[in-house]
């Protein structure tokens, strides 16, 4: 199945709904990535009022436009604030994806993300066709690691000074889960 971009994907889990982020939520946006629990380990341009979010969800909403990536929304079933979000920063069709999320402190350490990434891997795997999907995570992100492990996804190795972030060279862990090799999908397994 192929996915034409036309329409933004509304995705749903058992207690999530993923979204697209619109200007009415730059305030959730603003608390969540002025949070320095939030930030440590998630490069975001320095923000000082709810209104610098705009310009980072009209980015999103390009981004979905040109078919170069796609951010959304996480919001509990039946709320209307976002408590964070989830997505793909970059997309090469049919080939791979970089995979990026972010949520609140009050939310974390309950499944939350977890949730929302089998979400978002599926819709990657089956709708956009990807072959790869890769996350990229600073060094002392224990926490990102841990969920990319236990989700599936493989260490690769060290990428050296693979960013500049606040001025500083900075290196990353990549870490990857392949279509048919550690990402099964039912289509995928005749059986």
């Amino acid at each position: 199945m192929s996915f034409n971009f036309e329409e933004f994907p509304i995705l749903e889990t058992q207690r999530l709904a993923l979204v697209p982020l619109e200007d009415a939520h730059k305030g959730d946006l603003f608390r969540l990535f002025t949070l320095r629990e939030v930030t440590a380990y998630f490069p975001v341009i320095p923000i000082t009022a709810e209104n610098d979010l705009l310009t980072m969800i009209s980015y999103f909403k390009q981004q979905f436009s040109d078919r170069s990536g796609i951010r959304w929304g996480i919001a509990i079933k039946g709320q209307q604030n976002i408590i964070g979000t989830i997505g793909f920063s970059t997309i090469s069709a049919q080939h791979k994806g970089s995979i990026v999320y972010a949520l609140l402190p009050d939310h974390q350490r309950k499944g939350i993300i977890t949730e929302a990434l089998d979400a978002v891997l599926q819709f990657g795997f089956t709708n956009l066709q990807l072959r790869r999907i890769e996350a990229e995570v600073m060094p002392g992100n224990t926490a990102s690691e841990q969920l990319l492990e236990k989700t599936g996804f493989s260490y690769e190795g060290l990428l050296q000074q693979w960013m500049c972030w606040h001025g500083q060279y900075t290196d990353i862990k990549m870490y990857s889960l392949l279509r048919n090799k550690n990402f099964i999908l039912a289509a995928d397994n005749p059986l």
